[in-house]
């Protein structure tokens, strides 16, 4: 009896040898964190301390690319003409509206019409006037490679605030103003743009 016993027990430990061992279930990969404004989306790198990087939104991956200190300073510019623009893009509908040029190419109160009014002498003093001051503010350092040779620089900071409205206590928040206020006019001009070519008005409804 002690015998068979001996031999199965023998048997039990060669089959158990055969066995392959369990392996320890793999642990979870991290979940990669998600942007706050667009939670479908992973959390962009690139934007650590940039204001506005709270908000984890680039959705195209510009900053993983391309120069960030170049984007936010092409992103400023654009807002700010854009928050320019729609003052000159309403104001020829305002009833205190005074004609700055003589000669009806420059009476139109639509926009559109405007535009394609005007000499192409006038649209080339714009271009020329505009290109003249973009190449002046950093002494024609104009592109992505060669505008933040100076490492000190920061981006849309020309030392231009005549009312003196920031202050070291207010500055984060007046450039995050300035950059929100910026966004939302750079599409609301698109919108006050299109909405004339489909209306064929102006944004008031100016037709003249």
């Amino acid at each position: 009896m002690a015998r068979t016993a001996a031999i199965v027990t023998a048997l039990a430990a060669s089959a158990g040898a055969l066995v392959a061992p369990v392996a320890a279930p793999a642990r979870a990969a991290p979940l990669a964190a998600m942007s706050k404004s667009l939670p479908f989306l992973t959390e962009p790198k690139g934007l650590t301390g940039y204001l506005g990087a709270e908000a984890g939104f680039d959705p195209m991956g510009f900053a993983e690319i391309m120069d960030i200190k170049w984007m936010r300073e092409a992103e400023i510019k654009h807002g700010r003409v854009s928050m320019l623009a729609i003052i000159g893009y309403t104001y020829p509908e305002m009833p205190w509206f005074q004609q700055a040029f003589p000669g009806d190419a420059y009476s139109h109160a639509n926009p559109i019409k405007a535009a394609l009014s005007v000499p192409s002498a006038a649209w080339a003093q714009v271009v020329l006037f505009v290109g003249v001051m973009e190449w002046s503010l950093n002494k024609g350092n104009v592109t992505m490679m060669s505008m933040f040779e100076d490492k000190a620089r920061v981006p849309g900071d020309f030392g231009w605030d005549p009312m003196g409205l920031m202050t070291p206590a207010n500055e984060e928040r007046m450039k995050m103003r300035e950059l929100q206020h910026g966004r939302l006019a750079m599409i609301a001009i698109g919108g006050m743009i299109h909405g004339s070519f489909v209306t064929g008005t102006g944004v008031f409804g100016s037709t003249a």
